[in-house]
C-alpha cells in the first residue's frame, strides 16, 4: 500500500541535533553538547513510541525536521520513516502545512506531535487516533498551558486549519486556551487527552530524568 493511500498519518516534529541550535534554553543548564545530547535520547525516545504504530496498513509515519538534511536524518533515525523539512514559517504555519499536505494526501486522521513529552506512550497515540472517529478535534494538554499533540479529521481540518493556526501566541502558556477558544467558534467538537509535562526549561529536567529512571527500572524487571 502507497503512503498515498494510507489513511492515518502520524507526524513527529523534531530538530537534528546540532549543539547551539536546539533546545537553546537547556543550555545554561547543559551546555549546547548536553541540550544537543538530550535533542536526541528525547526524540529517539518519542521514534520508539512511534514504531509500534507503523506495522498498521492503515498508518503513515513521517518526522518533520528542522536542521540537517534528509540523509542525516535518515543515517540518524533509520530508513523506516518519512522525512520531510518543516519548511518556513513560526510554528502555526509550520503545522497548518503538515495538516494541510496530509489531507491533500489523502489522509482521513492526522495527528501531530513533538518530541518534547516523554511521558507520552504509545497506547495514548492510538487513543489520540481513536478519538478522531468520533470528535472533529483532540488535543493533549501539556502542563505548561501548550499541547503536546493535535489531530484533527478530514471531514472539518480543511475548513478549521487556517483559524487553528493563526494568531496564537506560540511558546506562550496561552495556546492550549487559545485554540479551545477558536475551535469552539467555528463549531469543532474536541476530545481532551491526559495531561502531560513537556521538557523545555531547565526545571523541567527532572520530568525527563523519572522518565529515563522509570524505562531503566522496567528493563530491569523493576
Amino acid at each position: 500500500m502507497s503512503n498515498r493511500a494510507k489513511r492515518w498519518r502520524l507526524i513527529v516534529f523534531t530538530r537534528y541535533p546540532q549543539p547551539g541550535e536546539t533546545k537553546t534554553r537547556l543550555i545554561p543548564a547543559l551546555g549546547e553538547e548536553g541540550a544537543a545530547d538530550l535533542q536526541r535520547q528525547m526524540t529517539e525516545h518519542t521514534v520508539r513510541r512511534v514504531r509500534p504504530l507503523t506495522t498498521s496498513a492503515q498508518l503513515h509515519a513521517e518526522l518533520r525536521y528542522e536542521g540537517g538534511s534528509e540523509d542525516e536524518m535518515r543515517e540518524w533515525l533509520g530508513p523506516a520513516l518519512c522525512y520531510r523539512p518543516q519548511g518556513a514559517g513560526d510554528l502555526g504555519m509550520r503545522m497548518r502545512r503538515a495538516f494541510q499536505d496530509s489531507f491533500a494526501a489523502g489522509a482521513e486522521r492526522v495527528v501531530v506531535i513533538g518530541s518534547d513529552c516523554p511521558g507520552l506512550r504509545t497506547e495514548l497515540l492510538r487513543e489520540g487516533f481513536a478519538s478522531l472517529a468520533r470528535t472533529d478535534l483532540v488535543l493533549g494538554p501539556a502542563g505548561d498551558g501548550g499541547y503536546y499533540l493535535i489531530g484533527l479529521r478530514r471531514s472539518c481540518g480543511e475548513l478549521a486549519i487556517p483559524a487553528l493556526f493563526s494568531g496564537i501566541a506560540w511558546g506562550s502558556d496561552q495556546v492550549l486556551g487559545e485554540t479551545l477558544r477558536i475551535a469552539a467558534a467555528v463549531g469543532l467538537s474536541v476530545v481532551l487527552l491526559d495531561i502531560l509535562d513537556d521538557v523545555d526549561r531547565p526545571e523541567d529536567l527532572p520530568i525527563w530524568e523519572r522518565e529515563v529512571a522509570g524505562v531503566s527500572g522496567m528493563d530491569r524487571g523493576g
